[in-house]
């Protein structure tokens, strides 16, 4: 679960684990030593001596309290493995989160634990309900025994009240009582065989239950050394990719670097390119300022030059209408007019 953790909630679950972690440390200087020491997790210790354990300390808690004493050391010894515990699962947290920022460490170590304290809780179960059978039986013999006691008194108050009668009466009797004997013999030997039977039967679910442990423990071994090989690869890699993050790093700053520098002189380029394009434009506005003089000038002289198109076109022909200049028209002769006159009479 894996859940992602920002980089400040990180560092508020490590100062407060860190906070803990002291705390036990002072936790540890405070207690005073117990008898049995300090307890650890060690997975060479049997289902049956854990049992055991429970069983004295449950004993020495139920004697405290009937005393009215104080706590007593396998409960100190407890709180000394609970705190060895707590303090190691914070310490592997505190180094997983400092590494990948995941809690699976404390995952799962809690599955184990609980897994743990299951197989320990379902053997002291069947542990409690063997005892629990065994009492049974060990009370059906004392009444079988008692029975049986009751039962030869009786019979040897029949003794004693049949000595005075007859001789037969008492070979009779004697054989009642050796049949009576025999039969109780036989049956309290029938019940011992019983109850050896059953108790072997539950030596052999012991033996099975420790051999169950045993694999588990090598189990448990073998995980440890795969987890602490695979632990060291990871730390190989991981500074293999750190050697190889900061090469990287350097190699990006160097790209970085070069690039503000022709960042630098591109934009100076970028500036001069402006300034002559600045430069250019006004250039070019001038250019066409002066083009469009030039053809308004154009157009000015063409207008003038149709105006005085015009001015000798009229004058031409004003010139050619009345007859002056070039073209005066000079007097007619006399002939013509003799004969325009002549029409006229006519």
């Amino acid at each position: 679960m894996a859940e992602q953790w920002s980089s400040v909630e990180r560092l508020r679950l490590i100062a407060v684990l860190q906070d803990c972690e002291d705390q036990l440390a002072v936790l540890e200087n405070i207690m005073p030593n117990t008898s049995m020491g300090h307890l650890e997790v060690d997975s060479t210790c049997t289902a049956h001596s854990s049992v055991m354990m429970w069983e004295q300390r449950k004993k020495a808690a139920q004697q405290c309290q009937a005393e009215g004493a104080g706590v007593p050391s396998d409960s100190l010894a407890q709180v000394e493995y609970d705190r060895n515990f707590v303090a190691e699962v914070i310490t592997n947290l505190l180094k997983e989160l400092r590494v990948t920022g995941t809690f699976h460490t404390l995952l799962s170590t809690i599955e184990e634990e609980k897994e743990r304290k299951a197989r320990i809780r379902d053997f002291i179960l069947r542990e409690e309900e063997g005892r629990r059978r065994t009492k049974t039986l060990q009370r059906e013999l004392v009444d079988i025994r008692k029975e049986k006691v009751v039962e030869l008194q009786r019979c040897d108050e029949m003794i004693a009240h049949l000595k005075d009668q007859l001789q037969e009466t008492k070979a009779r009797t004697e054989l009642e009582m050796k049949y009576v004997s025999r039969s109780s013999e036989l049956q309290v030997y029938q019940e011992q065989k019983l109850n050896s039977m059953k108790e072997k039967e539950l030596e052999a679910e012991l033996m099975r239950m420790q051999q169950k442990l045993e694999e588990e423990r090598c189990s448990h071994i073998e995980m440890e050394r795969f987890l602490k090989e695979d632990q060291s690869a990871l730390e190989e890699k991981l500074e293999m990719w750190m050697e190889r993050y900061e090469k990287d790093m350097e190699d990006k700053q160097q790209e970085l670097n070069t690039m503000k520098n022709n960042r630098a002189s591109t934009l100076a380029q970028l500036q001069e390119l402006a300034k002559q394009y600045r430069e250019s434009e006004q250039v070019v506005i001038a250019d066409r300022v002066e083009k469009e003089n030039l053809r308004r000038e154009r157009e000015k002289e063409d207008m003038e030059w149709a105006a005085a198109i015009k001015v000798q076109s009229w004058w031409r022909g004003s010139m050619v209408r009345q007859g002056l200049g070039p073209f005066k028209t000079g007097k007619k002769p006399k002939a013509k007019e003799g004969k325009k006159g002549k029409k006229k009479k006519k």
